[in-house]
């Protein structure tokens, strides 16, 4: 059970409409991006760009956060600014234009998920393990948008996309109203810098693994749409196969609480690892069986919620209290946003050659992940 003490509702919400923003972008925004007439190269460039800004931003809010100015008021802060500078997609459709919009949109829209997991694990306080049970709603969120917008996009025009995105990110802002910061204790005597921690090899090598995983997740999140459009799946069926992965991804958050502890954190670092290993495999040779095509959208179960929730906890070990800021915007702008931004980048040039062999090389480089993993986290701490 949660404490009693924790706003699970206010943490869950904001959760919720984060991600179903997200739920619009990520299957949808490149198929947008070709309905108006980008090329292939264009639109890993354009998503690249929303990614990209990742390796710059999270760092300059979480140090903003971690010294100067009140997390949640850099929360609020980079919803209201990320919900006004999108609006200027409106000015008019060039490529040079768009590439603006995204950088700035971007920038602000980074300011918001790092610290905001910092503000939900300082609520949990003593327990960490149940993060995943408030986390968990924003991949409800993801759902409830992809699985309604794949069949509303089969009866509307697309070009109704940028409108709903700017609705979920003005729901994110009122939301963001409604947290407040949990108190903190910061230790006196700790008087180490970040770069003490980012020297120790297990960090190191923690961080690489990070980047590789969301560079083997390019083409997934970039073309998979579009993949799935060439074996003439409706926009119906490729949201509802968005939504399979999160719901995946939901019933394992559900009890990752327990499985973190039963099977230890590098054992579900490595699992994770191989488990997106096989899922790009199997989309690469067998797209057009259903069977297993289902199956590889569970994956995601591993490949995106258990990695995803062990990154948590284990930043949350390496990085102190005073340095919590910056430890969830770096582990957040290597992976999503360096990670992420070189696998859009990448996968654009490669789809344009073989879409095929895209899913291939993707499966390789998780698997060099794996194999990192499986020698560089020997020494960290389960819960």
């Amino acid at each position: 059970m949660l404490p009693a003490s924790v706003p699970f509702r206010r943490l869950s919400g904001f959760y919720f409409f984060y991600f179903a923003v997200l739920g619009i972008l990520v299957p949808f925004w490149p198929v947008y991006l070709k309905e108006i007439g980008f090329g292939a190269e264009q639109i890993g460039i354009l998503s690249a760009i929303i990614m990209a800004t990742k390796i710059v931003a999270p760092n300059i809010w979480g140090w903003l956060a971690d010294h100067h100015v009140r997390r949640i008021s850099v929360i609020r802060f980079g919803c209201f600014m990320a919900t006004l500078t999108f609006a200027a997609i409106y000015y008019k459709q060039t490529f040079l234009w768009f590439a603006v919009v995204a950088c700035a949109y971007s920038f602000f829209w980074n300011a918001v998920l790092a610290q905001f997991e910092v503000i939900t694990l300082d609520h949990l306080n003593e327990r960490p393990e149940v993060y995943s049970r408030v986390r968990l709603w924003g991949s409800v969120g993801f759902i409830v948008s992809v699985a309604g917008l794949g069949a509303l996009f089969d009866v509307i025009d697309i070009s109704y996309l940028p409108a709903l995105v700017l609705i979920g990110l003005g729901l994110i802002w009122l939301s963001s109203i409604t947290i407040t910061e949990a108190p903190v204790h910061i230790d006196a005597d700790d008087h180490a810098s970040i770069w003490h921690v980012l020297k120790r090899p297990v960090v190191i090598y923690f961080l690489v693994v990070c980047f590789l995983m969301q560079v083997s997740h390019g083409p997934y999140y970039t073309f998979f749409s579009l993949y799935l459009e060439s074996f003439n799946y409706s926009k119906t069926f490729i949201g509802e196969l968005w939504a399979l992965g999160v719901v995946a991804e939901v019933v394992l958050f559900w009890y990752m609480h327990r499985l973190m502890p039963y099977w230890g954190i590098r054992f579900l670092v490595i699992f994770s690892l191989w488990a997106t290993t096989l899922r790009w495999l199997l989309i690469a040779f067998l797209p057009e069986s259903l069977p297993v095509l289902l199956f590889a959208q569970c994956l995601h179960a591993f490949s995106f919620g258990a990695f995803h929730a062990v990154a948590i906890e284990l930043v949350r070990q390496f990085f102190s209290a005073k340095h919590a800021g910056r430890g969830q915007a770096l582990y957040s702008s290597v992976s999503f946003g360096a990670g992420s931004a070189v696998g859009a980048v990448a996968s654009g040039y490669l789809w344009a050659w073989n879409d095929h062999y895209t899913f291939v090389l993707a499966s390789t480089v998780s698997f060099i992940a794996m194999v990192l993993a499986w020698y560089g986290l020997r020494s960290i701490k389960d819960c």
